[in-house]
């Protein structure tokens, strides 16, 4: 059973059942509240809404909801889908306008992170003057579900749909769980490499001590700031020694006694700018850490955060990420995730059968194709992936093309297809941005018949069927491992998702049902987003008080 539900003046709600065919399936009525409406009807397997923007407010009122569907995110999926057109106006006034014919009006910009759960609400962009919101819910919502019926795989974008969907519900209870997070344990770390914390915000001891080392090595009365890249450059150019940046592998190959305390000061510097004291105080509050997740951030899929770096955490500073007393984390990594990932896509025989039998596919590989070495197995199946092939990578392509033919030739059309300015789209449906997102790239040179700016094109592509399709099923994975704990009656809560990792955090006694739990929502996902293959998607799984002991 479906609900649509939006909000009424003065706080109310009116919400209506829905049938299959995505109109009212009963009258309409109001409560007193959103949080009421959802409430008083556990029966409802899926609340139709505008935006989960909302769930916020209901996991504050103690309310949760099993699943739902997401318009906003639905539309964003379909008109990319429709028109190669991703980062158009997904608000429902957007939609509204679509269906209507009428001028489109742009969502409203991306505000400041918040650093106060609460606060994280903003206001939507407004229907036009007399437009029902319920009744423009209801019609953009019918509307969808007539736009994915005539996609070319519908079940697949349903799934799609439901996966981002959920997925916005997993970020939402994570960003109120929050990262079990010790700033005195972080402030000791700060206190240990960077030295006293200096009063209004100077650079620390080490860093200063560091920076005064750099300039010594320069010679005697020459002064050089280390966070400036335009200093280092001309520094080292009046020492005689060329450089086209401060990259590390670039300065590791100078021999000069500047390069050794410059790479300190660098280490130093993004911990102190990225997670140094200013940080903790912003960000971590009640011992815990409560990124913003924006599930579906970059186009292919993967998530982002606004504000915070929760997708950036240092290893050095997982210390601070610990357990409350009696409580463990489960950290999962998936393993090997895009190359198995692309044996399912492009059910290449015998690449399926090593992604379904080996633990360690990179080995299995370089066991029969690269005599034994593992590293430049792992070199050209990226490679593959990636689109590096130039120099030794041009020859490991070769032999991977005589051993996985389907696998390549799944990678090579995807990237003919994004050179040639179609669109490419992921295993159950994200689609690429068009051709003209991609700027030309002035620094390579050209060749016949491929101009660069599509040559950057399908560079991309290339990646995109295989990251986007790993992204949708690791979406599977969270949306089964959600189901099943709560289906349990765990107390366990995931409060960490990057790309191919996922943090639980549970009661000591429930750690070995959690982990068991996420291997097999890795299973379904497969099954799900891929039907039947012989693919495994393992993890590798630690169970941890610290963080930084998982790896």
């Amino acid at each position: 059973m479906r609900w649509a539900v939006a909000e009424a003046g003065q706080g109310g709600a009116r919400l209506c059942p829905l049938g299959g065919d995505g109109r009212a399936a009963g009258p309409v009525v109001r409560e007193s509240s959103f949080e009421e409406a959802v409430r008083s009807r556990p029966e409802v397997e899926r609340w139709v809404w505008r935006s989960t923007a909302v769930y916020r407010r209901l996991l504050a009122a103690g309310v949760r909801v099993e699943r739902c569907y997401d318009v906003e995110a639905a539309e964003a999926l379909l008109i990319g889908h429709e028109e190669g057109q991703s980062g158009q106006a997904r608000s429902l006034p957007a939609a509204w306008a679509r269906l209507h014919g009428r001028p489109v009006p742009p969502d409203a910009p991306l505000r400041a992170a918040d650093t106060e759960p609460a606060l994280f609400d903003s206001g939507p962009v407004p229907l036009p003057p007399g437009t029902d919101e319920l009744t423009a819910l209801l019609e953009v919502y019918a509307g969808q579900v007539a736009r994915t019926a005539a996609t070319a795989h519908p079940e697949r974008m349903r799934m799609l749909i439901a996966a981002e969907s959920a997925g916005m519900l997993v970020a939402a209870e994570m960003s109120r769980a929050g990262v079990p997070w010790r700033a005195d344990i972080h402030r000791e770390l700060l206190d240990s490499l960077l030295g006293e914390r200096i009063p209004g915000g100077g650079e620390p001891r080490r860093m200063a001590e560091l920076a005064d080392e750099v300039s010594r090595a320069f010679g005697p009365g020459i002064r050089v700031r280390p966070d400036l890249p335009q200093d280092i450059v001309k520094a080292f150019a009046r020492a005689g020694i060329a450089l086209s940046s401060t990259r590390k592998w670039e300065l590791q190959k100078i021999d000069h006694p500047a390069v050794a305390p410059l790479l300190a000061y660098k280490s130093l510097y993004r911990l102190h700018t990225a997670n140094g004291w200013a940080w903790i105080d912003q960000w971590v509050h009640e011992g815990r850490f409560r990124p913003e997740y924006l599930p579906g951030g970059t186009v292919t899929g993967r998530w982002t955060t606004n504000g915070g770096g929760a997708l950036q955490i240092p290893k050095i500073v997982r210390q601070a990420v610990r357990a409350d007393p009696g409580w463990r984390l489960v950290v999962a990594d998936a393993d090997q995730m895009e190359p198995r990932v692309l044996a399912a896509i492009s059910r290449d025989p015998g690449l399926m059968e090593v992604a379904g039998r080996a633990e360690d596919l990179y080995a299995d590989l370089a066991a029969r194709a690269f005599g034994g070495d593992r590293d430049r197995a792992k070199v050209a199946l990226l490679g593959a992936v990636y689109g590096q092939t130039s120099g030794d990578a041009l020859t490991h392509m070769a032999e991977l093309r005589r051993r996985y033919p389907a696998a390549i030739a799944y990678v090579d059309d995807a990237a003919a297809a994004g050179e040639e300015g179609r669109l490419v789209r992921t295993w159950l449906g994200r689609t690429c941005p068009p051709a003209a997102a991609f700027e030309r790239a002035d620094d390579e040179e050209p060749r016949a018949g491929s101009s660069p700016k599509a040559r950057a094109r399908g560079r991309f592509t290339r990646n995109f069927v295989v990251q986007g399709s790993a992204a949708e099923w690791a979406l599977l994975v969270l949306a089964g491992l959600r189901q099943a704990m709560y289906g349990a009656g765990l107390r366990a809560e995931m409060v960490f998702f990057q790309h191919d990792e996922v943090i639980v955090h549970c009661p000591a006694e429930e750690a070995a049902t959690v982990a068991a739990t996420i291997t097999e929502a890795a299973d379904t996902a497969g099954r799900l987003a891929f039907g039947p293959t012989p693919v495994r998607f393992p993890f590798t799984t630690a169970v941890v008080e610290n963080y930084g002991d998982a790896k």
